[in-house]
């Protein structure tokens, strides 16, 4: 179905979506204050920028806690995109550097290691 619709064919490789993906779960929980602070910016930026389309204050007050959480919605999941992007200069720097047959071996290890950090961080701030 794609054939006929673009003219060139889309090469898919599973190994480096799935250790791309693996590599930015691993980034997302061991650099989990990193991955909150850019969830608070772009909540920030996002209801700064909706705060701009308003010309009334009473209509932007009316509904302003719907679209903050909203917002708060929206930038945790777009909050993925700069891990994923990392995520994919890592799986590609272990294909290069170990071959392509490490690079899921090596994601699934930085994903445990990334778990057991957040694991042991939210332990020691509890206590």
């Amino acid at each position: 179905m794609l054939t006929e619709i673009f003219p060139f064919i889309f090469v898919v490789d599973a190994t480096a979506i799935a250790g791309a993906s693996l590599w930015s779960l691993a980034l997302y929980w061991g650099l989990s204050p990193v991955s909150e602070w850019v969830i608070e910016q772009l909540n920030r930026w996002m209801n700064f920028a909706e705060r701009s389309l308003y010309t009334s204050e009473s209509e932007f007050e009316k509904t302003r806690r719907n679209r903050e959480a909203l917002n708060s919605f929206y930038a945790s999941l777009l909050s993925i995109v700069p891990f994923l992007l990392a995520g994919c200069l890592c799986n590609w720097g272990v294909e290069l550097a170990l071959g392509s047959s490490w690079a899921i071996s090596m994601g699934v290890i930085a994903c445990v290691s990334g778990g057991v950090y957040e694991l042991g961080r939210r332990d020691g701030h509890s206590s």
